[in-house]
């Protein structure tokens, strides 16, 4: 008997099935052991994170994405009540767009770039897959933003109350329900930062999303608004908005009028800080900004195609930044502003070379000839050729205290600050950064003879020095006119950090990149130019 059951056991299908048996027998005592808690006792495993307190559960809530933040409502009422407290959220189409959305779009710009003779036939491919990732992220993002409308009108009362509501979505015509979600945040939840920002779709000049022609709320004048940014929208009335004190404008379509932005000037009277970045004016014409009443403290123009902003009046601006837009002051206004610092960034010239009949050159009097109040001031004036020229005028920024010369082409006559030290009596620092350039040089400016004595630089910095004549000449001219200067520091290489739009750091030496030669034959060139006592001046070369 025994050997007729041993027989069977060693059957190939019987054999099957003891391993089978045996199989099932171990996971589920694997299975076992992995629900039995660690600390040795019976029972389901412990739910520690429910455990904590709801102070410290918001603290991890407020860490994650809103997408997460928001689904842990579905595991209990406790979780529910919690997401309702978070003091900001952030919706962004974003997030619902796969790996492989990135991957077209590198594969895409790739192909534009080579050119290649088959590339017809890969954007076709690829064009379609990334149109379809876009609309199911944005019905993706719509459904969301509806559901959780929707769950916040069914919700028992207390209201939530948010503190910052951020979104991001392409332009398209789902533009309900993003509407309805602002002037909720705005009339119910009492927000007060907003941030609405329509990205186009890829390859794509979609029309500018609108919001509704009462503006973004229902209650304009009660809302809590503190701070909008606005992206790829038309702008809306904001007159009736009383507590805005800062709005960010950017992306704003072609269509934008001249009217909209002066507008926001004359019509906003409350607000202490205005950004325009990367915006449209019709057929790219001159802004003219004549506020009286205007509160605006801080204005940045960066990268804007508006060809002039002219100030006529804006009684308490302090802070500027103009990148790329040129900003004049009326002379004929009594008081139009009292700038003290500017980071002025612009960029001429580029049509010189095929029209250099009808490209002139600029003086310093275009850009300073009525901002005498100014103490900190960056600039950096770019171009193929040098277009900067001396002017007539003397002490333009007679308050001027400390002055940063970015950018300054390699290939142009770098001796050009020399005006500009000409025309500030008072600089006490001055710092030039020297950028490399594959241009051809430029012409040197004739300087005339001058008996400058300057009596307030102290502090003199030079980064991107290449031993160059003209960079050997302003070095010796500033140590000779110069009669309290007590630190000069010339660095081959590094590069200016910025704190900020208006403050700056020059490259601290981390290596040496002269040699021993090279620094006692510069040291000894220099010390001959020095016009005050060599015993409280130090040189450092780095």
């Amino acid at each position: 008997m025994i050997f007729i059951g041993r027989c069977l056991l060693d059957s190939p299908g019987n054999r099957r099935e003891v391993d089978r048996s045996t199989m099932a027998r171990r996971w589920r005592l694997r299975d076992r052991r992995a629900r039995r808690p660690r600390g040795g006792g019976g029972g389901d495993r412990e739910d520690r994170l429910s455990a904590l307190p709801n102070d410290l559960l918001l603290l991890v809530l407020r860490r994650v994405d809103t997408r997460t933040a928001l689904a842990t409502g579905l595991l209990s009422r406790r979780w529910a009540h919690l997401s309702r407290e978070l003091p900001t959220l952030d919706f962004r189409v974003g997030d619902g767009l796969p790996a492989r959305y990135d991957r077209c779009i590198l594969r895409h710009r790739g192909v534009m770039r080579c050119g290649m003779l088959y590339g017809n036939s890969i954007r076709k491919d690829l064009m379609p897959a990334i149109r379809r990732h876009e609309r199911r992220a944005m019905r993706g993002f719509v459904s969301s933003v509806k559901s959780f409308i929707d769950a916040a009108d069914a919700a028992d009362r207390p209201r939530r109350k948010l503190s910052r509501l951020s979104l991001e979505f392409f332009s398209t015509h789902h533009a309900g329900c993003i509407n309805r979600l602002v002037s909720k945040a705005i009339d119910d939840w009492g927000v007060e930062e907003l941030e609405a920002v329509a990205k186009p779709m890829y390859w794509q000049h979609p029309p500018a999303h609108a919001f509704p022609s009462h503006g973004l709320c229902k209650e304009p004048r009660a809302s809590r608004l503190r701070s909008l940014t606005l992206g790829g929208c038309v702008l809306p009335p904001l007159h009736d908005y009383g507590a805005v004190t800062k709005l960010v404008l950017h992306g704003m379509p072609r269509s934008t009028p001249a009217a909209a932005y002066e507008g926001v000037f004359t019509s906003c009277p409350q607000l202490q800080v205005l950004h325009l970045k990367s915006c449209y004016l019709q057929w790219s014409l001159s802004l003219v900004v004549d506020a009286p009443m205007s509160e605006i403290r801080e204005l940045v123009v960066d990268q804007c195609q508006i060809r002039v902003v002219r100030i006529r009046a804006l009684p308490r601006l302090e802070s500027l930044l103009s990148w790329g837009t040129q900003v004049l002051f009326d002379s004929a206004a009594s008081s139009p502003c009292r700038l003290r610092q500017w980071h002025l960034a612009f960029r001429y010239g580029l049509k010189r070379k095929l029209h250099p009949c009808f490209i002139d050159d600029m003086e310093l009097d275009d850009f300073f000839a009525c901002t005498p109040d100014i103490t900190n001031l960056i600039i950096r004036f770019t171009g193929p050729e040098r277009w900067i020229v001396p002017s007539s005028s003397t002490s333009l920024l007679p308050g001027l205290t400390r002055l940063l010369v970015a950018d300054v082409p390699s290939s142009w006559d770098v001796s050009w600050p020399r005006m500009l030290l000409e025309a500030a009596p008072s600089l006490q620092t001055l710092h030039i950064h020297i950028a490399p350039c594959d241009e051809d040089p430029s012409s040197e400016i004739p300087w005339q003879p001058t008996a400058l004595r300057h009596h307030c630089l102290e502090e003199f910095a030079m980064a991107g020095f290449e031993g160059t004549e003209r960079q050997v000449y302003f070095v010796k001219f500033v140590m000779g006119a110069c009669t309290a200067l007590r630190h000069v520091a010339i660095f081959k290489d590094g590069n200016v950090q910025y704190n900020g739009s208006w403050d700056w750091e020059m490259p601290r030496m981390l290596e040496i990149s002269w040699t021993g030669k090279e620094k006692e034959t510069m040291k000894k060139r220099l010390m001959d130019a020095a016009s005050c006592s060599t015993d409280h001046l130090q040189i450092v070369l780095g």
